[in-house]
């Protein structure tokens, strides 16, 4: 089946927080949204027909999670990736960021530090700060418009402990994001290899946050952080969703991998009356997406390429003076805006109101971001090329 990405939808009144919010957040109400992780192309039609089919039913009480919607978790690894998972290590969470919140609970105490690497998607912090916990950020470093990790960096992180020698290690892990968001970079086995040594060296747990790992560019492929080795399964918690690939952020269904039992353990533990199960047409359209979905999701990165390569040669050729970093993956577009002279506040009120273009600022990522801003281009052409036709307009009045 063809699918058509072109078709412009309106998604307003409708309760969409990208686009029913908009307007009061950014000031405008003609502004173009592009800013929230959300794509604006209807979901596959195979998994729309899967939640009528439950609604159906006519049942809505308290639901387990049934033995298929793991099946199918535990073969999409191995499909897609080459992963051999067991079932048990399978612990269905209603989101990923909620997920995150309970594994710093699970492996850390208050006063204990966990690893950030900035700039890097926001809720990350909170995650980290909500248990009473502080952040080490060792931030990525930005060479020739390409960024990397800091591996020596990293390594000094756990060496570094406050206080009177000897002192306990305080650093318990580090929160690692790959396909990583806001740059992009999907980090290589050989990268992924070498941090995770250094963590798991020193005593650490990497809690991987994989969800975007099926929205890769071409010539890219994602390794999962588990998948490495059986010492790195040993380590781990790695986090995944369909909700970034699917666009299914609203039934709030997330798998995470936890092959540890003791880790598992303490993540169950953690969980434990905060974080309840997903419901019942998040469970339904998780194992719509894993099992029927991939006809849909091959012509979506075909139709995001397209739009990424657009946008990157618009900039390149029209507005110069903000340089994109290509992403490797996710549809997200890190934006160097720092050749436009403006401050942090400058450059969120030229965007808003000169260019009435709704992105996130570079700074919600850490200070790292400032001077940056992070575009979503996962909608039809013609709202991308409207955006970049009003950006370009903006720049052009300076």
């Amino acid at each position: 089946m063809k699918y058509d990405f072109a078709k412009v939808c309106d998604r307003t009144r409708t309760d969409c927080v990208k686009w029913d919010a908009a307007p009061a957040i950014f000031g405008r109400k003609d502004v173009i949204p592009m800013w929230v992780a959300d794509m604006d192309f209807p979901v596959a039609p195979p998994i729309v027909e899967a939640l009528k089919k439950r609604i159906g039913h006519e049942f809505y009480g308290y639901t387990l999670p049934g033995g298929a919607v793991i099946d199918s978790v535990v073969e999409r690894m191995k499909r897609k990736f080459n992963w051999k998972i067991e079932r048990d290590w399978v612990v269905l969470t209603p989101g990923v960021v909620p997920a995150l919140h309970a594994a710093v609970k699970a492996l850390t105490h208050p006063g204990d530090e966990i690893i950030l690497q900035e700039p890097v998607y926001f809720p990350f912090f909170s995650a980290v700060t909500s248990n009473g916990c502080r952040i080490s950020n060792n931030e990525l470093k930005f060479i020739d418009g390409r960024y990397e990790m800091d591996y020596a960096g990293l390594e000094n992180k756990f060496r570094e402990q406050p206080g009177p020698l000897p002192a306990p290690n305080r650093v318990k892990g580090i929160i690692f994001c790959n396909p990583h968001n806001p740059i992009g970079r999907v980090w290589n086995k050989e990268e992924v290899t070498r941090m995770g040594e250094i963590v798991i060296r020193h005593g650490g747990t990497v809690i991987s946050d994989e969800i975007h790992c099926e929205i890769l560019f071409k010539g890219n492929t994602h390794t999962p952080f588990g998948a490495i080795s059986e010492e790195f399964e040993q380590n781990c918690i790695v986090c995944m969703a369909p909700s970034k690939t699917f666009n299914l952020a609203g039934l709030e269904a997330s798998s995470i991998i936890i092959p540890n039992k003791k880790l598992r353990d303490g993540f169950a533990a953690a969980r434990m009356g905060i974080l309840p199960e997903p419901n019942l047409f998040g469970l339904t359209a998780m194992e719509a997406a894993y099992r029927l979905g991939d006809e849909w999701l091959e012509q979506l990165l075909d139709y995001l390429q397209v739009n990424l390569d657009f946008a990157i040669a618009y900039f390149e050729t029209r507005i110069p003076k903000i340089k994109p970093v290509r992403p490797e993956g996710t549809y997200l577009v890190w934006l160097d805006c720092r050749a436009l002279g403006m401050d942090d506040t400058g450059l969120r009120s030229f965007m808003r109101e000169k260019a009435s273009v709704g992105l996130d600022d570079g700074f919600l990522f850490g200070a790292a971001g400032a001077g940056f801003q992070r575009m979503n281009i996962a909608c039809p052409g013609s709202i991308l090329k409207d955006a970049l036709g009003r950006i370009e307009k903006a720049v052009n009045s300076l």
